[in-house]
């Protein structure tokens, strides 16, 4: 059986988009209206998007549920085993204490509060979110910095403007990994090749913002004149990091971009301050200097031993990924090939070619291929695992302390997993149904602005679900094939579906609680809202010209 995409199933294009956007308009409303908890607004966005797809796309049953069927094995493979395990590594880094030896030599940095937050809030939460992701970098830096004496408020803001430079490559890349997969079919490509492109791409939108971050930080915290006096430490870390995040998008792994940035401005900003110090320590109103303890000293002489679990983590993903580094390297020395061997392309029965799209989406009828690849010991989530037992092992864990670290991020994660499992069934059933296609032709009528759109639809997302990689899900596919009705490069609309989404974090209304719930201020969300507003509007506007120009005077960096 096949069956034939209807892209105006209420004929006007502009009403059936608006028909065909029920389950976004259902997740929107049930979450910042109804407040009701992500899992559940998912779960009734899932079954507003199976109503919309049998009853005004008229899919045939089987294929309206193999499609979401389909979405939630997908999204157990593709997100959730990068997402948990990235999770479950820094939960070992907890459990064998390495994690409070991190945070003894962050805290023995400087006394300079402006210091401070560079180092924790922008590097260290940059690290959090490259590994971990998931709103884990928000709640631990603002945590920290409360217990350091920031006021607590205040420290959750600026977690969460700092959260935005990391955002894109978070969780070992999972973002641009489940963009590159869910759209690889649409393009035409691998799923590596458009992860690849995808990541390139972001790598030449979002360094831009990395390096002014560091300053928003800095004026928020202290103000204008404050921040003029630290202006090396600013533009140390903010050039340090954005640099890193160019070169490690661009020409080694998206999954390992935002670990190696983070590390670059740690390094850079602790190389800085041997040589360069402010001229007057800035302190909170009313605080007193700390008197000085060996404990500093103690805690460098021990930096590196508190950093190994992420050596290890970067080792781990950069063998991993040997073979899509270097090229030509012999058969014996490309692991990235040998792990390859154990890929398992799947294609699911009753749904695999039994889709036609159409023109004006394909030139001429098109089955819709319905193929994922299960790569079992390639995946970034198996190398985090891999890593995670390796450096519980060194840092002299037991079996069992990993096994209950195991079954306690389980535990962590259980209402965040049936969200993505939920998010990614919706994207499925609204690509198979045809209901992404009408809205992506409904947007490719706004034109030569599209681009800017571009980054405020990402921005949309994240808001409604708090990650970057559901965005993408949800939205990756409409946006490449709205550039793609427009004759835009498809690879410029994913990506800033991307970068503009990073922005969007900062106002999410499940980050806006974790934030608030680590600092024991939970009912603060309005206040935190009302102080990230404007910063997140203003900062997703810059992302929206950066793609705007890229798409006419800037073509040439397009990868």
């Amino acid at each position: 059986m096949t069956w034939i995409q209807d892209y105006q199933p209420a004929g006007a294009l502009w009403f059936s988009a608006l028909l065909a956007a029920l389950p976004i308009i259902v997740l929107l409303v049930s979450l910042g209206v109804v407040k009701l908890s992500a899992h559940l607004s998912a779960a009734l966005a899932l079954v507003t998007a199976l109503l919309v797809a049998l009853l005004l796309y008229r899919m045939p049953a089987g294929l309206a549920f193999d499609s979401a069927a389909m979405g939630v094995l997908f999204g157990v493979w593709s997100v959730a085993w990068i997402a948990f395990h990235a999770v479950y590594f820094h939960n070992v880094t907890v459990t064998t204490g390495r994690f409070t030896h991190i945070k003894r030599v962050l805290a023995g940095f400087s006394e300079d509060r402006r210091l401070q937050a560079l180092l924790i809030a922008f590097s260290f939460g940059a690290l959090l979110e490259g590994v971990a992701g998931g709103g884990s970098p928000i709640a631990i830096t603002a945590a920290m910095m409360a217990a350091l004496g920031f006021p607590p408020v205040k420290a959750v803001v600026l977690a969460l403007l700092a959260n935005t430079a990391p955002v894109a490559f978070g969780g070992l890349g999972n973002p641009l990994i489940v963009l590159g997969r869910i759209t690889a079919p649409i393009m035409h490509l691998k799923p590596e090749e458009a992860t690849a492109a995808f990541s390139s791409m972001v790598g030449r939108q979002v360094p831009f913002l990395a390096v002014i971050i560091p300053a928003f930080l800095v004026l928020v915290l202290a103000g204008w004149k404050k921040m003029l006096e630290v202006w090396p430490a600013v533009v140390t870390a903010g050039l340090a990091f954005a640099l890193m995040q160019f070169v490690a998008s661009n020409y080694i792994s998206a999954s390992l971009v935002d670990v190696l940035a983070a590390l670059t401005a740690l390094a850079a900003l602790w190389v800085l301050t041997r040589f360069w110090q402010p001229k007057t320590v800035w302190r909170f109103d009313g605080e007193e200097p700390v008197k000085a303890t060996g404990e500093a000293e103690k805690s460098e002489r021990g930096a590196l031993y508190a950093w190994t679990p992420y050596i290890i983590l970067i080792v781990a993903i950069f063998a991993s990924r040997v073979g899509t580094i270097f090229t030509h390297l012999p058969a014996w020395l490309d692991l990235t090939k040998l792990l390859h061997r154990a890929d398992w392309v799947f294609a699911w029965p009753g749904l695999h070619n039994h889709v036609i799209q159409h023109a004006p989406i394909t030139p001429k009828d098109t089955p819709y291929a319905a193929t994922f690849t299960v790569d079992f010991l390639f995946s970034p989530g198996t190398v985090a695992l891999i890593a995670a037992v390796i450096a519980g092992f060194v840092l002299g864990a037991k079996p069992k302390q990993l096994l209950s670290a195991y079954r306690a991020t389980l535990y962590q994660m259980r209402w965040a997993l049936a969200t993505i499992f939920m998010i990614l069934a919706i994207a499925f059933v609204m690509n198979y149904s045809g209901a992404t296609q009408t809205l992506g032709l409904a947007l490719a009528t706004t034109g030569a602005v599209f681009p800017l759109f571009s980054a405020y639809i990402g921005w949309l997302g994240v808001f409604l679900t708090g990650s970057d990689a559901s965005t993408n899900s949800l939205f990756g596919p409409m946006q490449v094939i709205s550039a793609q009705q427009l004759h835009l490069n498809p690879v410029l609309a994913g990506a800033t579906n991307t970068s503009g989404g990073v922005m969007g974090k900062m106002i999410s209304p499940q980050n806006l609680s974790i934030g608030a719930t680590a600092i024991g201020q939970s009912g603060k969300e309005g206040s935190l809202l009302r102080q990230t507003f404007l910063w997140s509007i203003a900062l997703t506007a810059v992302v929206g010209v950066i793609s705007l120009l890229q798409a006419t005077v800037l073509e040439f960096m397009i990868p």
